[in-house]
């Protein structure tokens, strides 16, 4: 419930910003907007200077007289704008049999159809960049100043691979690696579909450890491919009347050690406990980040003290880097240019098979448990979410594909390069195929979704 909650909440709010680009700027230019619609559908209720506030489908021969309809329909799965006079995907050609009127979008200039075609994508762009912002500004960037692997489990893909404890990683496929992100960043998401060569730094000797494309961890939903020093789990949640919530255990402690043995991840630590049924174990944690407390438990015979254990904290030593007002709209511009370099790469290696497309592209499941997630971990990692969400409908809806806001600007540089409109019947003829294979293309993208659940 959690996740369709905020997926509707994502939504409806890239959507408000899109679709707000488009009407501002056919207002701007003198256009009349029939239509500021979030959802597709059954009209739900809505409100414009005619008939007020209403409930359901409005009446066909109502006459809104020139002014605009807002409404939220039934699926909260886009939006639109109705701009009078342009040929969209609702197929309304009823202005075609009358000469242009200067409300209409096909009477105006072509740079003023540019600006209005665009204008969603600029207001993606827009919310992309003050979330960037807002990020560098308030928050800076905070660095985990460590390149060194703290754990490798015994038969493990780090361990078959040749990782092994205490290796420092210099570089990968030769960027210099100086902080643990720069690791995450390269085999998550800028080596995506490559073969990644590792430097690697062990007992003060070189060597190179190389991962083959087809065993490089899709993402770290089955656990972290590799493990930096000085991270450890954190108990999230506890059974009531267990024995961790008998022996005094708290949500929100860091598991530091059992037995003395320093515990890295959720599956050793599991591992663990139940090897140690029956017999009374001493668990360390960190509580509040500044005091170290001992517990002695016993596991009982089914191995278990009632822990769920939740995501990780790193204890090592950090850097923040703090910006100021200026400097973070710089570097707003330059994340928003990384990360629209990343993902044409990654359109690219799909294109060509070093990427699977289920890996490059989620569908509303996908949307949806991202958004649930990132809004757990607090308002920051939600706006950086939205942040990248818009950047990335920004991008795409560009492209020059029937159906999206890019394949509409093609037209229209058609009919400003020959200074005459494209027929309608051939404007139908693309926008219905467009409209036919995005719909595929929707259907395919949900299909892996639930594969995926």
């Amino acid at each position: 419930m959690d996740a369709l909650l905020y997926f509707i909440i994502t939504v409806g709010i890239l959507v408000f910003i899109h679709e707000f680009g488009h009407f501002a700027a056919a207002r701007l230019c003198g256009i009349q907007t029939d239509a500021f619609a979030i959802g597709f559908g059954y009209r739900l209720f809505g409100w414009n200077k005619v008939t007020g506030f209403t409930f359901g489908e409005l009446p066909k021969d109502t006459d809104l007289q020139g002014h605009t309809d807002y409404k939220i329909n039934l699926l909260p799965l886009g939006g639109y704008v109705k701009i009078a006079g342009m040929v969209d995907e609702s197929m309304d050609t009823d202005f075609a049999s009358k000469p242009p009127q200067p409300h209409e979008f096909r009477s105006k200039s072509t740079l003023a159809k540019v600006f209005v075609i665009t204008g969603g994508v600029l207001m993606n762009l827009l919310l992309a960049l003050a979330v960037f912002w807002g990020n560098n500004y308030f928050e800076g960037k905070t660095f985990s100043k460590t390149t060194t692997v703290g754990y490798v489990a015994e038969q493990s893909l780090a361990d078959s691979l040749g990782f092994q404890a205490g290796d420092k990683i210099l570089a990968i496929n030769g960027k210099e690696m100086k902080y643990w992100e720069d690791i995450r960043n390269e085999v998550f998401v800028a080596g995506m579909g490559l073969d990644l060569k590792f430097d690697v730094e062990r007992n003060a000797e070189k060597t190179v450890i190389t991962v083959p494309r087809n065993q490089v961890p899709k993402d770290e939903s089955q656990g972290p491919f590799l493990l930096t020093e000085n991270l450890k789990p954190v108990v999230s949640d506890l059974l009531k009347d267990a024995e961790a919530d008998k022996g005094g255990i708290k949500t929100g402690d860091i598991l530091l050690s059992i037995n003395d043995t320093s515990i890295y991840t959720v599956q050793q630590t599991i591992g663990m406990i139940s090897n140690a049924a029956d017999r009374d174990i001493t668990l360390k944690v960190l509580r509040g980040e500044k005091d170290t407390l001992g517990f002695t438990i016993n596991p009982g015979s089914d191995g278990k003290i009632g822990v769920i254990l939740g995501g990780y904290i790193y204890l090592g030593e950090t850097e923040n880097i703090t910006y100021g007002f200026f400097e973070s709209v710089g570097l707003g511009f330059r994340d928003m240019g990384n990360m629209s370099a990343l993902t044409f790469i990654m359109l690219k290696r799909v294109i060509t098979g070093d990427v699977e497309f289920k890996r490059a592209f989620g569908g509303p499941i996908k949307i949806a448990q991202f958004a649930a997630r990132s809004a757990d971990s607090g308002l920051q990692s939600f706006l950086m979410f939205l942040g990248l969400l818009s950047l990335s409908l920004a991008l795409l809806n560009i492209l020059p594909f029937p159906a999206l806001d890019g394949g509409h600007l093609v037209m229209i540089l058609i009919e400003g390069a020959m200074k005459r409109e494209i027929p309608l019947k051939t404007k139908i003829v693309i926008q219905n195929a467009g409209f036919v294979l995005l719909l595929v293309l929707m259907a395919f993208i949900l299909y892996n979704d639930i594969l995926s659940l």
